[in-house]
């Protein structure tokens, strides 16, 4: 009886969370020149401004098409938003997976440099993986907070392991990977240890013939030691299906990345541990703490002190359907999560739990409060909700 009492108190407090918490709106599907807006990514630049970043994807919600990379600021936490700038157009063609970082440790931009990678395509993803088409990557760069962006610059061939050159001659590489996909979400970059100033982003690619049930995927990150000048990349996760991935520090300078699982025959996150910054996995597992439908998910580092680490993780915390967004928080480098935050849900709002919270990134506002970008009800929004975490 108690147990009961105390699990509908706990749901009672939920659904006022909830409702205490308002979101803004911040792209609407059908708005601005898109029929839908997909795949949201958030940071913060030392001015306090926030960046969201999404797919617009001009005539509908498929995942290859026309696609832009479309970019929204707010100066007030997430309570307004700028015009929709579109950064990134690809003719008729794919930009996608925008996955920003803002380079801290430049002694040549003292306010921060943006690095926004992207990928391009020009074909669907099944067709990609029969290599049938090509995957690009891409990056450019703002000094003034977003406002205006570096000519695009070409990173394929450092960070990706194609097998095509009739497409281009240095795409010749005896792995043969083919689709490719940065994040999504927001990349990182390490503020300890041996690589510190580091700039880190977590990707996947297929590898092969295609794989029954996504078995082709690999998770994999790259990285940059030089500001951007050149990049190499990190080892790849040994788990088939490890696909979508995001990437945060932990202590002692060392590496988790929080990685979905494609097959789906384990509706939990993947996680990989590396003590050298991605050169190798000192350890991979499924962590049951963390049920997921085959989504996105977002980690972050929000507490640096003494000892482990403070987390914040979010994904749509449900084994079957894209719903219950959530935000868990670990203090102790991600090996337990005791802390659990509800975001989002179709219940509460009267809705249908199928696809209602989908893709999710996590932004630090200060030092008792999260932000949290997601797709909200069937794709039709991406809002914004602060989140006071302690």
């Amino acid at each position: 009886m108690r147990k009961n009492i105390l699990s509908l108190v706990f749901f009672i407090c939920a659904i006022s969370t909830l409702a205490q918490s308002p979101f803004s709106v911040i792209y609407t599907s059908g708005q601005e020149g898109h029929k839908t807006y997909r795949i949201p990514a958030i940071i913060k630049n030392k001015q306090g401004h926030l960046l969201a970043f999404a797919e617009g994807r001009v005539n509908g919600s498929g995942d290859f098409g026309d696609i832009n990379i479309v970019l929204k600021i707010s100066r007030d936490q997430g309570s307004t938003w700028s015009a929709l700038a579109t950064l990134v157009d690809f003719q008729d063609l794919q930009a996608g997976n925008p996955t920003p970082v803002l380079d801290e440790s430049d002694p040549r931009f003292p306010k921060g440099r943006l690095f926004l990678f992207y990928n391009t395509g020009n074909n669907h993803e099944n067709e990609i993986r029969e290599r049938k088409g090509l995957r690009e990557v891409w990056y450019m760069t703002s000094i003034d907070s977003g406002l205006s962006w570096s000519k695009a610059v070409n990173i394929t061939s450092q960070v990706h392991r194609p097998n095509q050159p009739s497409l281009n001659p240095a795409y010749m590489f005896k792995e043969d990977w083919r689709h490719y996909a940065n994040g999504p979400g927001h990349a990182m970059q390490f503020n300890q240890g041996p690589h510190a100033g580091r700039i880190l982003i977590a990707a996947n690619h297929s590898e092969g013939p295609r794989g029954e049930r996504g078995s082709d995927y690999r998770a994999h990150a790259f990285y940059s030691d030089d500001h951007g000048d050149t990049f190499h990349l990190g080892a790849s996760i040994a788990i088939p299906g490890s696909n979508e991935s995001s990437a945060t520090e932990i202590s002692g300078g060392k590496l988790l990345m929080n990685i979905r699982n494609q097959r789906g025959d384990i509706r939990q996150r993947i996680i990989g541990l590396s003590d050298d910054g991605s050169a190798t996995w000192k350890e991979t597992y499924f962590d049951p703490q963390l049920p997921d439908p085959i989504c996105q998910g977002s980690i972050l580092t929000i507490a640096q002190k003494k000892g482990p680490f403070t987390l914040a993780f979010s994904n749509a915390a449900d084994t079957k359907n894209r719903d219950n967004l959530t935000i868990r928080i670990s203090q102790d480098d991600g090996r337990t999560w005791p802390i659990t935050i509800p975001v989002d849900n179709g219940a509460s709002a009267g809705e249908s739990p199928k696809d209602f919270t989908a893709y999710s990134d996590l932004v630090l506002l200060d030092s008792k409060h999260l932000g949290i970008v997601y797709e909200r009800k069937d794709y039709s929004q991406i809002v914004f909700k602060k989140i006071k975490w302690k």
